[in-house]
């Protein structure tokens, strides 16, 4: 059993190496900074340079492994801004082509502005034996279905919570919880992308409130304690720009 507050995942390499009853969503910003620091769809192109790793969907972003999906990458260690960038979907462009990748790990050997791909994204943008190539790249939202999930870690409890946020077209900006007074708290989240009550949330059912670096908010109600497992809310954050 992974103890609480221990990372499921380690980095990247770098340098590519070898070459309840719930209640809905609104989508209208909330006052004040709404990117809680994280990233924003449809900002400025990034550049770097583009490499490849052995990946499988796991890493530091605590995700579980997935070696039949190969449209993952990990990012480096400035841009991962200490997990804010997890889950957050990467359209790459490259000499041989364009992807979009979804960020599952970070890279700490990467410079700024660099993605470490997986072995089978590499190539569709560049002949995997160049191994190291220049690329550009901008945050875009996922092409996902269904609503969010909420993941409790394993070891979570009502005197210590683990919950991270799975299934989301944004990135995440900040997810709060109504505490037994009925006032939303804030959460703090930590670099393996989990948001970590440590005096715990209590037993459940839970109120939530999660905020997309867009500034669209998603309130659910109802949501149960699912030991090291999943709870689904009700809605889904609008694509950007939507």
């Amino acid at each position: 059993m992974m103890a609480c507050g221990e990372p499921e995942g380690g980095g990247s390499e770098g340098g590519g190496s070898e070459g309840g009853e719930t209640s809905g969503a609104t989508a209208a910003p909330t006052s004040g900074d709404p990117t809680g620091g994280g990233p924003a769809c449809g900002g400025a192109d990034h550049s770097g340079e583009g490499t490849y790793y052995a990946a499988d969907g796991s890493g530091n972003c605590s995700f579980p492994a997935n070696p039949g999906d190969p449209m993952v990458a990990a990012m480096n260690i400035t841009d991962y801004m200490a997990s804010a960038v997890c889950g957050a979907c990467v359209q790459i462009d490259g000499p041989s082509g364009q992807i979009v990748v979804k960020i599952v790990d970070s890279c700490p050997g990467c410079a700024p502005g660099d993605i470490d791909l997986s072995e089978g994204a590499f190539p569709m943008i560049a002949a995997k034996e160049l191994g190291r190539v220049p690329i550009s790249w901008r945050y875009v939202s996922c092409a996902t279905d269904g609503p969010i999930v909420y993941h409790f870690k394993e070891g979570s409890n009502q005197w210590w919570t683990a919950v991270q946020i799975r299934g989301h077209k944004n990135p995440i900006a900040s997810l709060e919880y109504k505490d037994a007074m009925g006032q939303w708290k804030a959460v703090a989240r930590v670099d393996y992308n989990y948001f970590v009550e440590d005096a715990g949330m209590g037993p459940g059912p839970y109120s939530f409130r999660v905020t997309d670096t867009e500034g669209h908010v998603l309130e659910d109600s109802g949501i149960p304690f699912v030991e090291a497992g999943d709870a689904p809310g009700a809605g889904q954050f609008p694509a950007c720009g939507g």
